[in-house]
């Protein structure tokens, strides 16, 4: 069952993260939802976009870490761990990430406002004065990607190494 929670808080972690993401990043810049993204519900609402968007790009990377962090805590014998033990890694991960996402966005915005390209070739398609908006969102979307991913086996990482520790009290 301390499995289950595990993976379940993970991929709600993960989905939380994506919907609260994409409303900044919606709300910011509708246009990196519907134009550089296909149509998946018919709106152009950045509220919508961004629950829609937040679940889509986000449970399958949320469900693969929690699984692995659910075999990593609890897999075999010896100091297994809860979900107790593992929520504040996963939350400063979330924070990790938010911190990320906003650095790359400001480094995207102020890129495309130096004469920088905007990203991904996009720009023929925008209207001029978005270009700084679009690239905010989609530097800030790229950020969260790689940093979630990589600091998600970090956190994986962390829990092996914290399961091959000795228990506290335990004579070495």
């Amino acid at each position: 069952m301390e499995s289950l929670r595990i993976v379940l808080f993970g991929l709600g972690a993960a989905i939380a993260y994506g919907i609260l993401h994409d409303q900044v990043t919606a709300h910011l810049c509708v246009e990196y939802f519907t134009i550089a993204h296909p149509p998946v519900v018919p709106t152009e609402s950045p509220f919508l976009l961004a629950i829609v968007w937040g679940v889509l790009a986000t449970w399958w990377v949320g469900l693969p870490l929690g699984l692995m962090l659910a075999v990593a805590a609890r897999l075999g014998r010896g100091n297994r761990l809860s979900l107790a033990d593992l929520r504040p890694a996963i939350l400063r991960l979330l924070a990790a990430m938010a911190l990320c996402a906003v650095a790359a966005g400001a480094w995207g915005a102020w890129s495309v406002a130096s004469g920088s390209p905007v990203p991904g070739g996009w720009g023929p398609l925008l209207p001029a004065d978005i270009h700084v908006a679009f690239s905010a969102a989609a530097w800030a979307h790229l950020a969260s990607y790689a940093s979630g991913i990589v600091g998600g086996l970090a956190v994986v990482a962390w829990t092996v190494w914290r399961r091959l520790q000795p228990p506290a009290g335990a004579l070495a």
